[in-house]
């Protein structure tokens, strides 16, 4: 390495520099005036060329041999090096990056020389300090048109999403978009336009239930997005419809007993069997399952019962609400939702509150009193009502037909006879007032879940979820949905009970069904000798009573 005197004019441009965009006018009459003046501080890296030639290549220092040039300076200062085998490519892209980051065009072209004289990504990463990831990203811009390239070298560049998508379409498909979308003279493109008319629907790996043998039976190639976070999964398809092909032989070959694949309906839910309700608390085993594909094309399953066959072929007519003049606080949905909550709540009290024998019996005495004594269950077990209570029956009689049992084994049974009567579930089973009584005796309020949810939150009115907000910190917007998004992520640490989803009856409730539901003294004195009145003789001669109610009936 020494330093001679050279012309300017006499050098010649190196084809392997890594900076093909032209620098600014301003910027090279700034760099003409400062040569002119102090001269070049840093004198431009040349090497004898390698073809045998008398001339010099240029290394490094292009714009300050043109300002040199354009400073009328007859000769300059040089640093002569060795030629590089590469033809110093890699030594013009170091140079280049660590005096001003070259823009990605360049950068792009720069990295193709390199990869065209042997270099690989990996070596090319290393050397420039970059990940492998950024290089292979760079490389996509070999799909990008070359009209396109010409206007991003020229700083007018998309964003990383709008790249992407320009990338992964054909050099055909953006021909044709380059058309409709190219700027004037002077303008920069409108580069939303141009991915906007070039995407296509893409399918991504992280959303698949099958595997990646149903992915190849199907043909599906998953293709990486660089531009994704890396720390996510990342592969798509555009295939769509042997996405979806695939998705649903999975739901096919994994669907549940009771279950059904739906489709889709307007509101990018299922599409479920006539009269079925959907259950938001604990499924049961009679329950089905529904499966189905949402918009972006993952599968997603709700539970949702059917009801039970009518005896009879006669049809009561329910009297029409009087229409309010605004929304009520709670929609049907939400009504239906808290008896199901108060339903699941109430049960589990029953099964696991501490609860006095006198309690219990007084709640077996009330929950027979219920409007659903047909009776109807709400536990959701199939079959009648009198199988279901002969099984917990059984385990209170011997043999013989005698009454025979511990106090554990009367507390279970009649705890199970409550659980089958008891309902606050918005159908046929709903045992109306006493189902609140009993859940506010046992203490089913704190049995209740986390209403603070999307799903019940939609269900409230404006002047219902500012409400809600009263004991929080969370303030009424301006928006219902911002107020409901709001105490949605509030409720994630907390726990919400809607006002009208307590067992406790209204006072005037209480007094309005004691009042209709009270005896005389007439009623009260026809059965004041405790007499039987009837008894059936086969019931007494299967022996499905005790010895002591035989003799009373004799």
């Amino acid at each position: 390495m020494h330093i001679i005197k050279i012309d300017p004019r006499a050098l010649k441009d190196n084809p392997d520099d890594a900076r093909k965009s032209k620098s600014t006018p301003q910027g090279d009459a700034l760099l003409a005036a400062t040569i002119k003046s102090v001269g070049i501080i840093q004198p431009p890296v040349v090497s004898p060329e390698a073809d045998g030639g008398n001339g010099f290549i240029i290394q490094a220092g292009h714009r300050r041999t043109r300002g040199a040039i354009a400073a009328e300076l007859e000769e300059i200062e040089v640093i002569v090096t060795d030629p590089a085998e590469d033809g110093g490519a890699m030594r013009s892209m170091v140079e280049n990056i660590a005096r001003e980051p070259l823009n990605p065009v360049d950068q792009w072209r720069a990295i193709e020389r390199l990869v065209a004289l042997g270099w690989t990504e990996e070596g090319i990463a290393a050397a420039l300090s970059l990940s492998v990831r950024q290089i292979k990203k760079l490389r996509l811009l070999a799909n990008v048109l070359p009209a396109m390239l010409d206007q991003m070298a020229k700083g007018d560049m998309p964003d990383e999403r709008q790249l992407r998508t320009i990338a992964a379409a054909s050099i055909a498909e953006q021909k044709e978009v380059w058309k409709a979308h190219k700027p004037r003279k002077n303008e920069t493109t409108s580069w939303w336009s141009v991915a906007n008319g070039l995407s296509k629907t893409r399918m991504y790996a992280r959303d698949a239930s099958f595997d990646d043998e149903l992915a190849r039976a199907y043909g599906i190639a998953w293709v990486e997005d660089l531009f994704a976070p890396a720390d996510e999964d990342s592969r798509y398809t555009i295939d769509v419809e042997a996405f979806l092909g695939a998705q649903q032989e999975w739901m096919t070959n994994n669907l549940p007993k009771n279950g059904m694949i739906a489709e889709l309906n307007g509101w990018n839910g299922p599409e479920l069997p006539k009269k079925a309700e959907r259950v938001y608390g604990k499924p049961k085993k009679s329950d089905h399952t529904a499966m189905y594909l949402d918009r972006d094309g993952k599968v997603q399953s709700v539970v949702y019962r059917l009801p039970e066959p009518k005896a009879g072929k006669g049809k009561t007519e329910q009297g029409t609400a009087a229409l309010q003049t605004q929304r009520p606080d709670v929609t049907q949905k939400g009504r239906d939702m808290i008896g199901d909550f108060r339903t699941d709540a109430l049960h589990e009290a029953l099964q696991r509150a501490p609860i006095e024998d006198d309690t219990l019996t007084a709640l077996l005495v009330i929950a027979f009193a219920g409007q659903n004594v047909r009776v109807d269950t709400g536990s959701g077990n199939t079959g009648s009502f009198r199988s279901q209570i002969a099984s917990h029956a059984a385990t209170l009689v011997d043999e013989t037909g005698n009454l025979a049992f511990d106090t554990d084994t009367l507390r279970v049974a009649v705890r199970s006879v409550l659980i089958e009567v008891l309902s606050c579930r918005r159908n046929m089973s709903n045992s109306g007032i006493v189902s609140r009584i009993a859940g506010a005796v046992v203490g089913a309020d704190s049995f209740l879940p986390n209403m603070g949810t999307e799903d019940f939150l939609l269900c409230l009115s404006r002047q219902a979820l500012e409400a809600a907000c009263a004991d929080t910190s969370v303030l009424p917007r301006n928006k219902v949905r911002d107020t409901r998004a709001a105490l949605v992520e509030h409720f994630k640490e907390e726990r919400f009970v809607h006002a009208s989803a307590h067992f406790a009856p209204e006072a005037n409730e209480l007094a309005d069904w004691k009042a209709r539901n009270e005896l005389s003294q007439d009623e009260d004195a026809g059965d004041a000798d405790g007499s039987i009145d009837e008894l059936d003789e086969s019931d007494i001669d299967s022996g499905a009573v005790s010895e002591d109610f035989r003799e009373a009936a004799e």
